[in-house]
């Protein structure tokens, strides 16, 4: 297991397995996915209710507020967005992880994991495009990269660190 860490052969079948829920959870249409129900049983006492009402902003063209959505939408929403970055986030981090021991370059490791996790991301909209019931955008798709990117600053700060070279 410790050479496999080493060499980022375990670090690219992480990536592999992430691409692979992602690929499923995108195959589901929005009513399969949703969380409202659940939360509607978890926030029955709509918690920040009135702190929260005092935002609206738009996202992909749509007004994004409790008043347009009703509060379990609204917050159903920053969950959906908050699992878009992080998802891609561990994607980015992955293929960093799985890229550095055979490039041994901190820059390409980020880069070509950022490039490739993005990558995957419009490949998903894309595949989200031919699922009924699915709405693809190109703000996800910039969320995505920006989870990945953010991973791979992370890890190319912490190893930069760690090896005391930063190139």
């Amino acid at each position: 297991m410790k050479k496999s860490i080493k060499n980022g052969n375990f670090y690219l079948i992480v990536g592999f397995v992430i691409m692979a829920v992602l690929f499923y959870s995108s195959s589901q249409s929005y009513e399969q996915q949703s969380q409202i129900d659940l939360l509607s049983v978890l926030l029955k006492k709509e918690l920040l209710k009135d702190w929260m009402s005092q935002f609206s902003f738009l996202y992909a063209g749509s007004e994004i507020s409790i008043e347009a959505s009703g509060y379990f939408s609204f917050v159903e929403f920053f969950i959906r967005k908050f699992a878009h970055f992080a998802t891609y986030f561990l994607l980015g981090g992955s293929f960093f992880l799985a890229l550095f021991p055979r490039t041994k370059s901190l820059g390409l490791s980020a880069f070509f994991g950022w490039f490739a996790a993005t990558g995957y991301a419009g490949m998903d909209e894309f595949h989200q495009m031919l699922t009924n019931g699915r709405t693809p955008l190109f703000q996800d798709v910039m969320l995505d990269s920006a989870g990945a990117l953010t991973a791979g600053i992370i890890c190319w700060i912490v190893l930069g660190i760690r090896k005391k070279r930063f190139i």
